[in-house]
């Protein structure tokens, strides 16, 4: 499942694209297999990475993919890389993790070249507020959502680091019940058979694609998107 909608991205040969929070790989996977780039992901979830790791080698030795890719351990608020070491960063769904996201941005915009792409998403507020509303222990998960954003507050964060706002998309209309409906019932409960009904139609979505199930998480993304997504120039 991707949040970040790649055509909007003009990848070409030769780019660097960071996965800043990569998780297990989703989005640095992508992007290795859309173009010849130099694709990195950086995670602190151990395990994540291994999953990430594992993926993309796969890919590699497929021989879809012809491009450089890594994937490795290291904290957003610090990244290993000179300045302007990448045309495109992705930071999906970390921020709101983030003690210091001031500093995190800071770094996502340090390692980013002049003109380059910046692409942020965060959970949207309706649908996080009905969450933590729901549910104490969701938000007080270690490593854990710590704040919401509002729209304004996030790109106004963002801005005020040097992006310059292109467009702004709402993603995952569908899959903001499903997260209400774990938090109603225990967002850690394994056996709740609503929640794993739900869970199995959204695999079946992912997975088949069908067009009347493209047009529903579509009309509900305006009102109960569950990821809202900055797409950024730095410094233009």
């Amino acid at each position: 499942m991707l949040t970040v909608d790649f055509d909007r991205l003009d990848l070409r040969p030769g780019m660097r694209v960071l996965d800043a929070g990569c998780g297990t790989g989703r989005h640095i996977c992508e992007a290795f297999r859309r173009a010849d780039v130099t694709a990195v992901g950086l995670d602190l979830n151990e395990n994540d990475l291994r999953k990430a790791g594992g993926t993309l080698w796969v890919m590699s030795q497929e021989g879809s993919c012809r491009g450089n890719v890594m994937a490795l351990k290291s904290d957003v608020t610090r990244l290993p890389f000179p300045d302007g070491a990448f045309d495109v960063v992705i930071c999906s769904e970390v921020l709101e993790h983030i003690p210091d996201n001031r500093k995190a941005v800071s770094e996502l915009m340090r390692v980013l070249k002049p003109g380059g792409d910046l692409v942020v998403s965060v959970p949207r507020w309706l649908p996080e507020r009905i969450c933590w509303a729901l549910s104490e222990a969701y938000h007080n998960e270690p490593g854990g959502h710590i704040r919401i954003y509002r729209k304004q507050e996030i790109r106004r964060l963002l801005e005020e680091a040097g992006a310059t706002c292109r467009g702004i998309d709402y993603r995952h209309g569908l899959h903001a019940p499903y997260w209400w409906l774990k938090c109603l019932v225990g967002h850690k409960r394994e056996d709740s058979r609503p929640v794993n009904l739900y869970k199995r139609f959204l695999e079946w979505d992912i997975m088949e694609k069908p067009r009347l199930t493209g047009i529903l998480d579509r009309m509900l993304n305006p009102l109960i998107a569950k990821s809202v997504v900055f797409y950024l120039k730095k410094g233009c």
